[in-house]
């Protein structure tokens, strides 16, 4: 098996991970998702720590903690990660997993406009009318249900900052995550503390939530591990199709399993993003294909000029 083929296994391993992930969510809503986030650092940053050992990557992890510049971004992205997280368990556990979806659906486009935003970076006509598309989606969505699809726009908005953080800190995205999680730890442990002293916790003993809160570890750390193997194997053209598995799966659990409405609103709002991330990805696929010429191109002059 290629390099490449276990890439796409991985990616879309960490994809189906990801988007069933709202049925474990959905099974603790009687948990408050202050708790669940708390075990879900926790038990994840046990896992991050093992993985990082057995790379011998820990001084990598205590060169982004020790150099002032890269805690600072460190410290960022670990209250975006924090708050994210936060807003997908309640969204999950409050019957707004339709927006969930919609919001990992829209994140990419969010995520370009704000590339272009914060960094200058170009867009094309078609990512343009891509971008105008999902504004269209969203105010087409808030006039029908007479509510702005906050989750959604937040959710979206959250990571679409996260990824800018990550890639000013260019650092192993296990070693980066687990940097995030370890500095939010003090905060975990409080909210752990705060559970167990007012008699609310439901950790303890052999039961199912205990059970469910510990599966709150591997269900985020294992999907980030393939994720970032994944992400050194295959082209970003393959990686941004193959992630759109992740919300399609979280659009079934909430309207299949979770049965919450979906109106014919919401029939046109997604209709709009999918012809939007249509446009989105024809954008990317001939944007990689031109890096790919240039790269060949420099690599034949490289070889010749030799």
């Amino acid at each position: 098996m290629t390099d490449q083929a276990r890439g796409l296994i991985a990616m879309i391993g960490a994809c189906i991970i990801w988007g069933l992930s709202p049925i474990a969510f959905k099974a603790m809503s009687h948990i408050p998702p202050s708790e669940v986030l708390a075990h879900r650092a926790v038990w994840s940053l046990i896992i991050f720590g093992i993985v990082l050992g057995v790379r011998g990557q820990g001084d990598a992890l205590v060169k982004a903690l020790t150099d002032k510049r890269r805690f600072g971004l460190v410290f960022v992205a670990s209250v975006l990660i924090l708050s994210g997280w936060w807003v997908f368990i309640w969204s999950i556990q409050t019957g707004h997993a339709t927006q969930t979806a919609l919001g990992f659906y829209i994140f990419p486009l969010v995520a370009v406009l704000f590339g272009r935003v914060f960094f200058g970076e170009r867009l094309e006509p078609l990512q343009w009318l891509a971008v105008g598309l999902v504004a269209l989606a969203v105010g087409n969505l808030a006039f029908g249900t007479g509510a702005v699809p906050w989750v959604a726009l937040m959710l979206a908005g959250n990571f679409a900052l996260y990824g800018g953080i990550k890639k000013a800190l260019r650092m192993g995205p296990v070693v980066s995550v687990t940097a995030e999680v370890l500095v939010m730890m003090p905060v975990a442990l409080w909210l752990l503390w705060q559970s167990s002293h007012n008699g609310l916790g439901h950790f303890g003993g052999w039961t199912w939530d205990t059970g469910l809160l510990i599966f709150a570890g591997p269900l985020t750390a294992v999907p980030l591990i393939l994720f970032s193997y994944a992400a050194g194997q295959l082209t970003l053209t393959t990686t941004g199709l193959v992630s759109y598995i992740n919300p399609t799966l979280q659009f079934f659990c909430a309207i299949v399993l979770f049965s919450e409405p979906f109106t014919a609103w919401h029939i046109a709002a997604f209709g709009l993003i999918w012809i939007a991330l249509a446009l989105y990805s024809m954008v990317t696929a001939r944007q990689e294909r031109t890096r790919l010429r240039a790269v060949k191109a420099a690599s034949a002059s490289g070889t010749a000029s030799t």
